[in-house]
């Protein structure tokens, strides 16, 4: 159940396993039962991204075993729950099938290297306190890449929606292998479709219209998939339809895995690490927003280097067992908020839920149409297709919005690693741009304050000798002909000043071509007896700066604030160097 009282909320914290060691009586009935509601709703899911990454359905529910155990012992998400996602199931089968042949011995066993290269880089990365590597990836590109990749889902996924080993190119070639079974199993997905629409938009509505408390309801409709599953199961053995033609999941072991090693040669594992590294960076980003956002929602906080522990321990546990890569799922998560989770306690339960289901009743999923399972697939990976962020961004910053759709396109059309280094180059080429356009405003004093604001966009009093200027960007390499440019253009509108006063307040650092370009500009002044003055630089800046010769040399006076060096400066008046001096007397 969920508690509401900020003091009797779990830990998220520092220390390993603190929710444990503060673990309250009062939240084992919620862990509990959001343990065996969450494991439930993620047994048809698990296996269907199984079947998404090119892998044996069974190998989807290996992969939600000991990484949810590996999560509880370092996560410090109260709530997030770890296992098979859409996302890293697409990247495991793009980034796989050009090494080996989907389905083959070989292909499963680069999965279980993917897995765990990527568990030891995420668990390296939290020892060494990475966890900003999270800002390297923009939500444009992050938004970007997942809708690309979540159409790529749907049309993998087409295939199975009607009964064929793979999608005809052109209608003359779906006539010639249609088959009356195909019109079953398209009868049969979109019966299963309809029915987890509805339950995904109108089902919470109309429970809640039948005195169901909303919790419950919103709780029930999530589970509809596992309705779907069953009914589907039902279905198939009562009519024999997979003697008839109807594909189904066929053999599944019961019993835990049994892992059996195959170590790649040093050739196939040097390819891996890219591809590695691709699939940690995403699962890490997507993993840390999921868990902010829960925190969020019950006044908690998490601590991203840990989040990096947790995540490389949940990839490592699911090599272990035999899965593939794994990362925290929004809707397996919002289930477990909704059932009531308090502490990882919950995926513990859920893990041992999944591993009995494995001991006993795991063959009978053996009759489950596959189509039922790309339904499945189909209908939670199309609100990840982002349309009102591309909005939002295109609305606010277009050029953030065309990072989102190159990102998208990138994937679609490039392929995954492609589409995702598309998208980072487009960010950073954008915040370079940005930085080379910085914005340099003459500033002057608000009438009777201590305030000061851009003289074309207030009306303010300057003084005739003293020139004050805003610089509101970095000086660095990127902007300081910019940079430089703006300031000799106000000096040519203002040609009486003789006091330069460079206001530094939103500068945060000065590269070393931007001081070049300062210390030639003072030059410059000089020559012309224009006496340069800062005003409000901050600390770190300063205490580079300091060790400059420019600031001892060139620089005539520094003040704490742009209103204490206007009075200072203002009756400060020298002669223009072509005026003549008036006669004595």
């Amino acid at each position: 159940m969920r508690q509401d009282n900020p003091r009797l909320q779990p830990p998220g914290g520092e220390e390993l396993l603190a929710w444990a060691r503060h673990y309250r009586l009062a939240w084992l009935s919620g862990d509990l039962v959001a343990g065996v509601v969450t494991a439930i709703m993620i047994i048809p899911q698990s296996m269907a991204y199984a079947m998404l990454a090119g892998l044996p359905v069974q190998i989807g529910l290996y992969a939600s075993l000991l990484p949810l155990l590996g999560y509880a012992l370092f996560g410090t998400s109260m709530s997030m729950s770890v296992g098979p996602v859409a996302v890293t199931a697409l990247m495991t089968a793009a980034l796989l099938s050009p090494l080996a042949t989907v389905g083959s011995e070989h292909y499963y066993q680069l999965a279980i290297w993917l897995a765990l290269l990527s568990g030891a880089m995420l668990f390296v990365l939290g020892l060494l306190r990475m966890g900003f590597l999270a800002n390297f990836l923009s939500h444009p590109v992050i938004s970007g890449f997942i809708s690309g990749a979540s159409i790529l889902i749907m049309l993998s996924q087409l295939p199975h929606l009607l009964g064929l080993a793979s999608l005809p190119t052109s209608p003359a070639q779906l006539l010639a292998v249609w088959q009356p079974v195909n019109g079953l199993v398209l009868a049969m997905g979109l019966t299963a479709l309809a029915a987890l629409l509805y339950a995904r938009s109108r089902l919470a509505g109309h429970l809640q219209q039948l005195g169901v408390g909303a919790n419950a309801a919103r709780l029930l409709a999530r589970l509809a998939p596992i309705l779907v599953v069953l009914l589907g199961l039902l279905v198939t053995i009562a009519w024999d339809l997979g003697a008839r033609g109807v594909p189904v999941v066929g053999s599944l072991p019961a019993g835990l895995p049994a892992l059996v090693w195959s170590t790649p040669d040093f050739s196939t594992l040097r390819a891996l690490l890219l591809p590695a590294a691709l699939i940690s960076l995403v699962s890490f980003v997507e993993s840390v927003s999921i868990a902010q956002s829960l925190a969020r929602r019950k006044r908690q906080s998490i601590n991203p280097d840990r989040e990096l522990l947790a995540l490389g321990a949940a990839n490592l546990g699911s090599a272990v067992t035999g899965g593939f890569a794994v990362c925290g799922g929004f809707s397996r998560s919002g289930v477990n908020v909704e059932a009531g989770a308090n502490t990882p306690l919950a995926g513990v339960v859920s893990a041992l839920v999944i591993g009995l289901i494995l001991l006993t009743i795991a063959p009978l999923f053996a009759w489950l149409p596959l189509v039922v399972l790309a339904v499945v697939i189909l209908v939670a990976v199309v609100p990840l297709i982002d349309i009102a962020s591309l909005r939002r961004a295109w609305r606010y910053d277009r050029r953030e919005g065309l990072t989102l759709i190159c990102t998208a396109a990138g994937v679609l059309l490039l392929g995954i690693e492609e589409g995702i280094v598309l998208g980072v180059g487009l960010s950073i080429v954008t915040q370079l741009w940005r930085g080379s356009r910085p914005h340099v405003a003459v500033v002057g004093r608000v009438p009777g304050t201590h305030y000061f604001r851009n003289t074309q966009r207030h009306l303010v009093e300057t003084e005739p000798q003293l020139l004050a200027i805003r610089i509101d960007e970095n000086i660095f390499f990127a902007n300081t002909k910019a940079i430089e440019r703006a300031i000799l253009q106000a000096l040519r509108d203002y040609p009486d000043t003789r006091e330069l006063l460079l206001i530094l307040s939103a500068v945060n650092h000065i590269d070393s071509t931007g001081l070049d370009m300062l210390d030639e500009l003072s030059l410059g002044l000089r020559e012309r007896d224009i006496h340069i003055h800062l005003a409000e630089v901050k600390g770190p800046v300063m205490d580079r700066l300091e060790q400059t010769d420019w600031i001892k040399e060139q620089v005539t006076e520094l003040f704490p604030s742009t209103h204490i060096a206007f009075n200072t400066l203002r009756d400060r008046k020298r002669p223009l160097p072509d005026a003549q001096p008036e006669p004595a007397g």
